[in-house]
């Protein structure tokens, strides 16, 4: 790739699908370091997946939270997730998670990991902020699925896989508004700016390393892109 500046939307499905996925974070650190020595810079920013979902049940069975107390949350366990992944990486990373993605400060550690920042969107919107903020025009959503579909591929057998999407097309198959622990490919919030300003996202699945190898070295990959 041309630019070596790489936004990584890392799911939280992938760190804890359901417990602490340690071998993939292995696995994931490793590949990512492999590319540092390439020359590759890289910000990582962390969602939340299932346990952010547990907590918003259990605040909802608790109370009656509003949507920020969910979204704050959710932020809150993006945050912890990216403490386990800044923490993994060692040496390697800023010394601290970035709490502000369109603030990255300047450094000279080649990776920075940060999480959510403020209600009303996923961690996606932080991704986004985080290409602005780098100067990048490109994010990866790693996720737990090959191809984003024209619907849901779980409930209807029929779907057809996306391999290259317009924004305005994509954003006619997701919800418009957000909601605390949607689940969407590239959230809503996140995709308006995206397309707002020029930024493309690429869909892959975080499970096949050799896949986003292929994609960093500028080859073939299985996944979709939205631009």
């Amino acid at each position: 790739m041309e630019n070596k500046k790489i936004i990584i939307s890392l799911g939280g499905s992938l760190i804890v699908p359901d417990e602490i996925d340690v071998p993939f974070i292995k696995l994931f650190t490793e590949t990512i370091l492999e590319y540092t020595k390439k020359g590759f810079r890289f910000s990582i920013i962390t969602g939340g997946g299932k346990i952010c979902r547990k907590y918003n049940v259990i605040a909802e069975e608790l109370t009656t939270p509003s949507k920020d107390d969910l979204d704050w949350l959710g932020i809150a366990t993006t945050r912890l997730n990216a403490e386990l992944i800044r923490i993994a990486f060692g040496q390697h990373a800023y010394d601290s998670i970035i709490l502000s993605p369109s603030n990255i400060p300047v450094t000279d550690k080649p990776i920075t990991v940060g999480g959510g920042e403020r209600p009303g969107s996923s961690s996606d919107l932080a991704a986004v902020e985080s290409a602005i903020s780098v100067n990048s025009k490109h994010v990866i959503n790693l996720s737990n699925i090959d191809y984003a579909y024209d619907k849901d591929p779980n409930k209807y057998p029929d779907a057809k896989r996306l391999e290259n999407i317009s924004w305005a097309e994509y954003r006619e198959l997701i919800p418009k508004i957000w909601q605390p622990g949607l689940s969407s490919p590239f959230d809503p919030i996140a995709s308006e700016k995206a397309e707002s300003l020029g930024i493309s996202v690429t869909i892959l699945n975080g499970r096949n390393i050799e896949n986003l190898k292929n994609y960093l070295d500028g080859k073939d990959f299985i996944g979709t892109t939205i631009q």
